[in-house]
């Protein structure tokens, strides 16, 4: 039977309760054990996938179509474990389907209240196909004592006491701020978590404290006796060098062995580390250093690009060298050449991110015609690619009007909605005036892969399958001449009608694809396209 972990957060959000579960996650499989990782998420939304990136940062997608909370990408990253669709659950998928039920009169006339039917709904996700698992991780999103969290506190609560303590342990997250005026770390805050919490039933087994100083032991003493845990339990969470060191540095302050005690296991094996020390031995040490411009329209929050840093990273990794962002608004690039080129000359390679909407998008098409023209490493995800086409078309291939659909009607529609399509559960049919949540080409597709091309040499095969996010496609019908003007089409769906890879063979490397490779990488596993493609910034950087 598996064991639950339950985490949770207090005093404010942002402590980090998502690399916590990945580390944890990745600390007990590192011991030899079979872990999965949930995210609960108290906000009313269905799902992220409506949610601006400013307000939410990205959109993580997992193979089976799920648009989910960013904290997936990091069970992902630390794990390798693919993520599914019953992973992460909103308060409003749960109150959606307790609604759908009322109306069929599941509930055979009973009054529908929040214990016990939002908690029930709650734990049932929370205990769904866990058989053969060693432990579930669940994480709570937000911060104990918001109201939205009340339900998903409760529920933990209840299934402690269904399951037993010895099959369950609670892990709470919370501030040792640093008064610089007092010159000391201030404990109360934790303690005043802690006892908001163990009002709804809920004491925590083990204490994560975050702070910007190494806690003394008189005041680890203090937190232990005030919160009721062993001191050994209050464990020190200092901001990391790398989120890759996380996992390393809880292990040192002894995180993992603190859960396994809470549980009464004494046995397990040490864990197995070696792979995570040489991932900071090539991010310590490297060998070169390069520097990817990133033309985008959510440069304002590192986040809203997320799995596209850490992909990048991975690529420097695989490569062993240093890689230098220079985040770029690509509103700074519309009508304004000389700003334009003083912001790439300095890069060894640029790339253009998935996005919605027409904001930034010249400027997208403008860092597409530079990268063209000096033969400079070009990278385009989804939209990128898209502009790429936009750009090919207008300048290598002679449709001055081309543009997509997506930003209004055009007589040459290079980039279209994708209205229908197949998937592995049949045709799938959109309409154009439809719901935007959940009604895009989501999840992984396989595609066929041009044998003499680029991209089949750096994947070492002609049959893929990546993830997409995306309602709009470019138009097949412009193959011919988007082809006659040099650029390739080297990967297509099965079926041959959706375009998913271009290049330019003639250019030292520059490929645009219709899906999200950077929600595969992994820092063991480094995406060919961004291991290959950093190893070509490199060959620029020695260029310069």
């Amino acid at each position: 039977m598996a064991r639950f972990i339950f985490v949770t957060g207090g005093v404010v959000s942002s402590l980090g309760k998502g690399l916590l579960s990945a580390s944890l996650g990745a600390l007990l499989q590192a011991r030899g054990y079979k872990v999965r990782i949930r995210k609960f998420d108290p906000y009313l939304n269905v799902d992220p996938g409506t949610m601006s990136p400013y307000q939410h940062g990205e959109v993580y997608v997992t193979d089976d179509g799920a648009e989910t909370d960013l904290d997936l990408g990091h069970y992902e990253r630390f794990t390798g474990v693919s993520a599914h669709q019953s992973d992460n659950v909103t308060s409003g998928r749960i109150y959606r389907d307790i609604i759908a039920k009322e109306r069929r009169g599941d509930y055979l006339g009973a009054t529908v209240q929040v214990i016990p039917h939002v908690t029930n709904e709650i734990k049932a996700f929370a205990l769904a196909d866990t058989e053969d698992l060693d432990f579930v991780i669940c994480e709570i999103g937000g911060t104990v004592g918001d109201i939205e969290s009340l339900p998903f506190v409760e529920a933990i609560r209840q299934l402690r006491n269904d399951l037993g303590r010895d099959q369950t342990v609670s892990v709470h997250t919370t501030l040792v701020p640093w008064i610089k005026a007092a010159g000391e770390l201030k404990t109360k805050p934790t303690q005043h978590s802690v006892r908001e919490i163990a009002s709804l039933g809920v004491q925590p087994d083990v204490l994560l404290c975050r702070c910007e100083l190494p806690i003394p032991a008189s005041d680890k003493a203090k937190i232990a006796q005030f919160c009721n845990v062993p001191q050994s339990a209050v464990i020190t969470a200092l901001d990391a060098r790398s989120i890759y060191d996380v996992p390393l540095q809880y292990h040192r302050e002894g995180l993992d062995d603190e859960v396994l005690r809470a549980f009464g296991i004494a046995d397990a094996p040490p864990p197995a580390m070696a792979q995570w020390d040489d991932i900071m031995d090539r991010l310590d040490h490297p060998e070169g250093e390069v520097t990817i411009g990133v033309v985008g329209k959510y440069v304002g929050l590192p986040d809203a690009y997320k799995s596209l840093r850490e992909a990048l990273v991975h690529g420097g990794i695989a490569n062993r060298v240093k890689v230098n962002i220079n985040w770029l608004d690509a509103e700074l690039f519309e009508g304004a050449d000389g700003e334009l080129a003083g912001k790439l000359e300095p890069c060894h390679a640029i790339l253009v991110p998935g996005g919605f909407g027409e904001r930034g998008s010249e400027g997208k098409i403008a860092s597409v015609t530079f990268a063209r023209e000096r033969k400079v490493p070009f990278f385009g995800i989804c939209l990128g690619m898209q502009m790429a086409c936009i750009e090919g078309a207008r300048n290598t291939a002679g449709i001055a009007g081309a543009s997509t659909t997506e930003f209004g009607e055009t007589s040459e529609p290079v980039v279209g909605l994708i209205t229908e399509w197949m998937s592995k559960e049949g045709l799938q049919e959109r309409a154009a005036g439809g719901d935007l949540g959940g009604t895009m080409r989501l999840g992984a597709y396989e595609a066929k892969l041009s044998g003499n091309s680029h991209v089949a040499s750096i994947y070492g095969t002609t049959d893929i399958s990546e993830r997409h996010r995306h309602r709009y496609e470019v138009n097949a019908h412009y193959k011919p001449a988007l082809e006659e003007g040099g650029l390739v089409f080297s990967g297509m769906s099965p079926d041959g009608r959706l375009p998913e890879i271009v290049e330019r063979p003639d250019h030292p490397w520059f490929i645009g694809v219709q899906f999200h490779p950077e929600l595969k990488s992994r820092p063991f596993a480094p995406h060919p396209l961004f291991a290959s493609f950093i190893e070509a910034a490199l060959k620029q950087s020695r260029l310069v």
